[in-house]
């Protein structure tokens, strides 16, 4: 009988150590960054105001979707849904634009301004708690598809999809508005970088999320370091999840609300019958993944007076008890191992730089090829058939040698290169703009 993944946490007791001082307490939790850690923040904020804007009001959640028109056009016409995705606290869709709209090479518009140019209305659907289960959010987007199709002049069909979560957002909208037997009228269903198996955040730093919390707490009202892990939506989208610093026991099926999701989307048809299909990776097709060497240190960081200390490590491959890291306070010693955890830092796949985030907030030192791992496995991604929680799958799997019965999506666009989560490339934007 196969053994399931999992982490194993002991814990020890160091030599007795000097109790810190408080000057040495509020040094040692100024070291500590109290951001929300693996939240990214939008590099260039948006300018571009929309043409109007809906209020988005469900059952259990809340956004916003920001309507632009096509060049030369009043109305809504050939209407392009786009969902945002993974993070925390409400959507930022002017930013949202500005990303998809930045230049990807000299002499050419950005991606959404050819949209425009070529008679797309974008609608962006964005949500006033990202971090909320994908369920509530999903109402959202559903709310956005019949208002389009409401407001829209003519019958052209949708377009309708999103980067990230957000199209796993999409997808459970479309699968259950066919379920319920409501008309979508969409022609084309789009993900962008999306988990459809699932995502992954390093187990260690997961961890350290958690542990940070107890040097530098954050301040009363504000969202502290491990918010956005122990949110709903990353139990329902990371394949491997641990509720605290301390837990011991299966990454699989940590959370109920994972189980309980991917159980739920099948029950629904998993994905939409009616439109086709499509499909984007920032990972590789070929299984060349990134050069991060499994089971070695990524980073070491050591606090003042020697209070505090953490280490982490690649994740290794696979194996019984390998270690991957450990953290230490005030003399008790953690040290955390897993058990068939594939070596998913470097495998092909949209990056998020995981490492580097929280070597920051500790200002820790790290490589520059350090910093940045696996977040979507080219794998998840391209939504290649496999069991969502059991990942019976080779990671670094050449995905381009394999057949289209192989995947759930009808066709998958993959990048050159192993780009940064959500990245809009020369590669990805032409094969989108061949296809719509």
């Amino acid at each position: 009988m196969a053994v399931a993944p999992r982490i194993d946490v002991s814990t020890s007791l160091r030599t007795a150590e000097a109790e810190p001082t408080p000057a040495q307490h509020a040094e040692l939790a100024a070291s500590v960054a109290r951001d929300v850690l693996f939240a990214t923040q939008p590099r260039t904020p948006g300018h571009r105001a929309p043409n109007t804007t809906w209020d988005l009001i469900g059952t259990h959640a809340s956004g916003q979707a920001a309507v632009y028109y096509a060049d030369g056009r009043t109305h809504l016409e050939k209407p392009f849904l786009f969902a945002d995705g993974f993070n925390y606290g409400k959507s930022d869709l002017p930013a949202l634009f500005e990303h998809f709209n930045t230049p990807y090479q000299e002499g050419t518009p950005g991606l959404f301004d050819q949209l425009l140019a070529r008679g797309h209305d974008i609608v962006l659907i964005g949500f006033e708690r990202r971090h909320t289960r994908i369920q509530h959010n999903a109402d959202l987007a559903a709310k956005a598809i019949e208002r389009a199709i409401a407001e829209r002049l003519g019958d052209a069909r949708l377009t309708v999809g999103g980067v990230s979560m957000g199209g796993i957002i999409t997808r459970y909208a479309l699968t259950k508005m066919e379920h319920d037997d409501i008309n979508h009228q969409t022609d084309t269903y789009l993900s962008w970088d999306s988990p459809h198996n699932g995502a992954w955040i390093p187990l260690i730093l997961q961890q350290m999320a958690y542990f940070f919390e107890t040097l530098a707490p954050g301040e009363p009202g504000k969202p502290s370091q491990a918010d956005l892990i122990r949110s709903e939506a990353a139990q329902q989208l990371l394949w491997a999840w641990v509720p605290d610093a301390k837990y011991s026991g299966e990454v699989a099926t940590a959370s109920e609300l994972r189980t309980e999701f991917v159980d739920e989307l099948a029950d629904l048809g998993n994905f939409p019958q009616r439109p086709r299909l499509l499909g984007l990776a920032n990972g590789r097709g070929d299984g060349v993944g990134r050069p991060l060497p499994a089971g070695e240190i990524a980073f070491d960081w050591k606090a003042a007076f020697n209070t505090a200390s953490a280490t982490a490590r690649f994740q290794p491959d696979r194996g019984t008890g390998q270690p991957v890291g450990g953290m230490h306070i005030l003399g008790e010693l953690r040290r955390s191992t897993t058990t068939e955890v594939p070596a998913l830092d470097g495998v092909p796949g949209g990056t998020l730089e995981s490492f580097g985030l929280v070597a920051d907030a500790l200002k820790a030192e790290i490589g520059e090829e350090y910093r940045s791992g696996a977040f979507v496995p080219a794998v998840s991604a391209s939504a290649f058939k496999y069991d969502p929680i059991v990942w019976d799958v080779d990671p670094k799997l050449p995905l381009l040698d394999q057949g289209p019965d192989d995947f759930h999506l009808g066709e998958v666009g993959f990048d050159t290169e192993n780009t940064e989560h959500s990245h809009v490339s020369p590669v990805l934007a032409n094969w989108l703009l061949d296809r719509l």
